[in-house]
């Protein structure tokens, strides 16, 4: 899945003045707009090609985001020349489309879950939408929805029914074939495309229990303004490469010498179900010693990160360094502070990703792991073998805990 709708284009009516002149997602929350949290944690899960689905003050929205290299993607504009309502955003945005599946999310709200695991959900239930969940306080104000345990949906309470239920937190993965062979009119995919799914057995649904919130009032749309950037400040689990992720084969960058170490790549999964983020921090003395080239090494990691995608999975970034200090060649040859046991790569990736440092850790095969850890000030875990996704569990469990 390398391809994302944001539905941008809401006229924002229960906004009222606050939405005159700036459409929702570009109200401020903290430093920056809700559209910046919204593409920085599509981009995160490798996605790279977003539509953005535009009606209302789309200039301002086009303006914001440009061709999207901000958030290392590549930005497309899909614009209503008038109120087409979801269902008809998305059938005209869908021909910009080239992919299988594609996610969808709407532009007024933020639920924190792995957008991998909902592709999952869809290809392993056949439907042909796939719906985050979310369990609310009272679900009176969306519509509570009911799920069987095969992950289909039922159906759609009425908004009259008050108590905590489950309600649509706005985030699907559609096949794009179906989105296809939506009506190019004005329509709805809450009020008119869903329930046509529900009433086939086409729409499959889980609940998510990370962040949520949507701004559709002034109400909720002051409380994000405080809980969206703290939510921005996840922890984080830096994770050595090799030994680590793969089993520890001399400079391995063939992909007929990768073998998984055992328990991944359930762990990363872990890691992203659970809102944490991930991160490779690795030395590459291979390209220092050339035995293989740094755009190698870029292929490589790609083809790791496609296998992962494949079991619901992601790293947010990788980074790397070249050098060695007394078996480099040419600019290669270095000591450097990249290299761990030095910080360089982990203070780079802090300073880019903000991390919440304290509940921050590095997982490491290697004494030097420990040290790079130490010298930025995070907690070290040395791995010593066996089941990784356990090592993983119980992290996310403690931390979960508040251990």
């Amino acid at each position: 899945m390398n391809e994302a709708i944001v539905l941008a284009g809401g006229l924002a009516t229960r906004l009222g003045d606050l939405a005159a002149e700036r459409p929702k997602c570009l109200q401020m929350l903290g430093d920056r707009p809700l559209l910046d949290y919204l593409l920085w944690n599509i981009a995160r899960h490798g996605i790279r090609r977003i539509v953005l689905a535009t009606g209302w003050l789309h200039e301002a929205v086009e303006s914001y985001v440009g061709d999207g290299s901000r958030w290392g993607v590549e930005a497309l504009y899909s614009r209503e020349t008038e109120p087409l309502g979801t269902g008809g955003a998305v059938a005209l945005a869908a021909s910009l489309l080239a992919g299988d599946d594609v996610l969808i999310v709407n532009g007024d709200g933020l639920i924190d879950c792995n957008y991998l695991d909902l592709a999952l959900l869809r290809r392993a239930t056949g439907a042909d939408v796939a719906m985050a969940l979310t369990e609310v306080a009272d679900a009176a104000h969306s519509g509570a929805v009911e799920v069987d345990p095969s992950g289909r949906i039922q159906a759609f309470r009425e908004k009259t029914v008050t108590g905590r239920g489950l309600v649509n937190a706005g985030a699907y993965v559609a096949a794009t074939r179906w989105l296809r062979g939506l009506s190019q009119g004005r329509s709805s995919l809450e009020s008119d495309a869903f329930p046509a799914l529900v009433r086939t057995g086409r729409l499959a649904g889980r609940e998510y229990t990370g962040f949520f919130t949507d701004i559709g009032t002034p109400e909720t749309l002051a409380e994000a303004r405080v809980s969206v950037p703290a939510w921005r400040r996840k922890p984080c689990a830096f994770l050595d490469r090799d030994g680590v992720i793969n089993v520890n084969v001399d400079n391995v960058h063939r992909i007929e010498d990768f073998r998984w170490m055992p328990g991944m790549p359930g762990a990363v999964k872990l890691l992203n179900d659970a809102g944490w983020l991930a991160i490779v921090v690795t030395n590459q003395a291979g390209i220092a010693r050339g035995y293989y080239t740094e755009q190698e090494f870029a292929a490589f990691t790609a083809w790791i990160d496609g296998r992962l995608a494949e079991a619901g999975a992601h790293v947010d970034a990788t980074y790397y360094c070249p050098h060695h200090p007394t078996a480099g060649l040419g600019a290669y040859l270095a000591d450097c502070g990249c290299r761990k046991p030095a910080p360089g790569l982990l203070e780079r990736a802090i300073a880019e990703w903000q991390p919440d440092v304290g509940r921050s850790l590095m997982i490491g095969d290697q004494p030097s792991d420990m040290q790079a850890a130490a010298a930025a000030g995070l907690r070290g875990i040395l791995y010593q073998g066996g089941d990784i996704s356990e090592v993983v569990r119980g992290i996310v469990e403690e931390a979960a805990a508040g251990r």
